[in-house]
């Protein structure tokens, strides 16, 4: 069975950010689409709107008896009763990474891995290749500020070519380490970020981790191109085929940034490529971090032969990605960004951004831990993190999959975390906390429920 010309998908868990771009995906190619998912949110109200049958109760009278394949996340329990009811009746079921291996097998896919830096990577490889003109379908792990949406589908100049066999030039896909996800896709183009240590309830190591993304670059393409950030050891297995780059937000590499000035908060540099250099680049996003995705999605945009001028007028005009770094409100007295950011590292990487920006101000932070299990393996490098703010409201951790961890809370890692100015707090008294403290510049920080706090805190504080 061919899954692309399925004409029924009822999804596990339709609301989360992969599943709902596969969703899209399946909508796209006109098959009906009808799912279940825990919590109504922004995203499955979209999803609603565009035609899906979305409900938020376990009722398995609610999948369709024409159902050709369902897709379930590794987030779904396995005593759902729904996933049991799909397994007894025998119907085809499949993960979503084995779903998006499927769909990309045999075609020339850009890979995104990493342990951070993959959404922002992802999306704006896409902006590059829509501004160039060139046919593509990305699988993105956020909402594009610039298309509004984890799912962009360009074909280019003749919109005849819709769906039809060999009209996608790419397939762009974040490569999820989780669940070893990524070991699914043989990419034409593979990029890896980082490889910090995370995840650790399904590698147990960091050296397990490290051979999963060792795997995953061994599975390049022999014609492809392995890009890696510079200094990160990644152990491939030999002789490997494809060709090998490395790239930095500064130097030392294949592709890196040089004559970098800010200018007005935004980025002017010029780009070292193997071949020359593109010059007068401006990056529209603040943070090092930021410019390294860049530089890492330009090396991309060189690899594919995209030319100067697109690559020029996609960086500037490139928005980012909901919830990664995102302003919510700028105004002269009060700043609020809203981020993704769940592990100690990403913590560390906003945090030193935003007092880059803004040296003299009290930054405020909100932040829900994600995972117990992250929590208990990284509760110090967490503290370090956290302490860098000058104020921080730590909320109770959100679960996602798991069963609580005895002795693993948030009055836990609080204790650890070095500033006077800290509290627990929940979610149903945060605004009324903040507004009688008054922030300078506020952080709300997590990968759980605490995008839901984002509209009433930029209501209360004033839209943008």
């Amino acid at each position: 069975m061919d899954i692309r010309n399925c004409r029924s998908v009822y999804f596990l868990g339709i609301g989360g950010i992969g599943m709902s771009s596969l969703a899209r995906y399946f909508a796209g190619k006109g098959a009906a689409i009808s799912g279940y998912d825990k919590t109504p949110t922004s995203l499955t109200e979209e999803l609603i709107s565009e035609g899906m049958d979305v409900h938020f109760e376990e009722d398995p009278r609610r999948i369709p008896k024409d159902t050709e394949l369902a897709i379930y996340t590794p987030a779904i329990p396995k005593e759902n009763a729904e996933l049991i009811t799909i397994e007894k009746k025998g119907l085809p079921l499949m993960k979503r990474a084995e779903v998006l291996g499927a769909i990309t097998r045999g075609t020339r896919t850009i890979a995104i891995a990493g342990t951070h830096g993959k959404t922002t990577t992802s999306t704006l490889i896409a902006h590059i290749l829509y501004q160039a003109g060139i046919r593509f379908i990305a699988f993105l792990g956020g909402i594009s500020k610039n298309y509004h949406s984890n799912y962009i589908e360009n074909n280019g100049k003749d919109s005849s070519l819709r769906h039809e066999a060999g009209s996608t030039d790419y397939f762009v896909v974040e490569a999820d380490e989780f669940d070893r996800s990524f070991l699914q896709l043989h990419p034409h183009i593979a990029v890896i970020t980082s490889t910090d240590a995370d995840h650790l309830d399904i590698y147990e190591d960091i050296g397990r981790l490290m051979e999963s993304f060792g795997t995953f670059a061994s599975q390049v393409e022999q014609e492809g191109f392995l890009l890696i950030k510079s200094g990160l050891a990644i152990p491939t297995k030999e002789p490997l085929m494809a060709t090998r780059y490395t790239y930095h937000c500064r130097s030392g590499a294949d592709f890196y940034a040089e004559n970098l000035t800010v200018r007005q908060g935004l980025y002017h540099y010029d780009m070292v490529t193997p071949s020359g250099k593109e010059e007068k680049l401006v990056l529209s996003l603040p943070g090092l971090f930021n410019l390294e995705n860049a530089v890492a999605a330009s090396a991309v945009a060189w690899i594919t032969g995209v030319p100067g001028s697109a690559l020029k007028n996609a960086l500037s005009t490139y928005r980012g990605v909901k919830r990664r770094f995102d302003f919510r409100i700028l105004k002269d007295d009060f700043v609020y960004i809203d981020d993704y950011a769940h592990h100690p590292e990403e913590l560390r990487a906003c945090i030193q951004a935003v007092k880059d920006l803004y040296p003299e101000r009290k930054i405020t932070g909100v932040f829900q831990p994600h995972l117990y299990s992250r929590t208990r393996d990284f509760a110090d490098g967490f503290a370090l993190s956290l302490g860098m703010l000058d104020e921080l409201y730590l909320l109770d951790i959100y679960p996602a999959r798991e069963k609580e961890i005895p002795g693993v809370n948030s009055k836990m890692l609080l204790d650890k975390v070095n500033i006077p100015n800290k509290q627990l707090a929940d979610k149903g008294r945060l605004i009324g906390l903040l507004k009688k403290n008054k922030p300078q510049v506020l952080l709300t920080l997590g990968a759980g429920d605490i995008d839901q706090l984002s509209a009433p805190i930029t209501e209360a504080f004033g839209k943008e």
